[in-house]
């Protein structure tokens, strides 16, 4: 066992009895390697000023002067269902609008049709061969204002004569 321990001192102290970790006269590093020197800690770095919850501003609040913004939904409605997935219809009053004048009787006779099924007719004709559409135009068309106008005389002037309709089936 001595003989164990004289072995391991020379391997300690190295074979010409330096210290370990020293270079031997050839310049070859002797067994074990010296340990690294640990790195002091020499300064500490505060970010506790840079945290910042999410979703802040980085700068002053800049808060508007004066009355508050406009509820978004000012009839306050029932939310939206499933069974509506685009949410009720939207309808408004253009700013300025202003209802075509009245036609007379005469002049809604006598206005043509340019588009669908009585294309080329007049209202005073379609009023006589098909007065349900008579009907339909005044409650559905709504790009042509003028032909609604013109439709609602008509409309009355039947109502008024009291001319017979056939209703039309309501829409699937």
């Amino acid at each position: 066992m001595a003989e164990i321990n004289r072995a391991y001192e020379e391997l300690r102290a190295g074979r010409n009895g330096t210290q370990a970790g020293a270079a031997d006269d050839r310049g070859r590093a002797t067994w074990p390697p010296p340990q690294k020197p640990t790195r002091p800690v020499t300064g500490r770095v505060d970010t506790t000023a840079t945290f910042r919850a999410r979703n802040t501003t980085t700068g002053p609040a800049a808060r508007p002067t004066g009355r508050p913004p406009l509820p978004v939904d000012r009839l306050r409605r029932d939310p939206l269902r499933a069974s509506q997935p685009t949410g009720p219809l939207a309808r408004a009053r253009q700013r300025g609008f202003r209802p075509p004048p009245v036609p007379t009787l005469d002049e809604a006779r006598a206005r043509e049709m340019v588009f669908g099924r009585f294309h080329g007719h007049t209202l005073g004709e379609i009023a006589s061969f098909e007065p349900s559409y008579i009907d339909w135009l005044a409650r559905t068309i709504s790009r042509d204002p003028d032909l609604v106008a013109a439709a609602r005389v008509v409309q009355g002037d039947l109502d008024d004569r009291d001319v017979p309709r056939r209703p039309r089936p309501a829409a699937r």
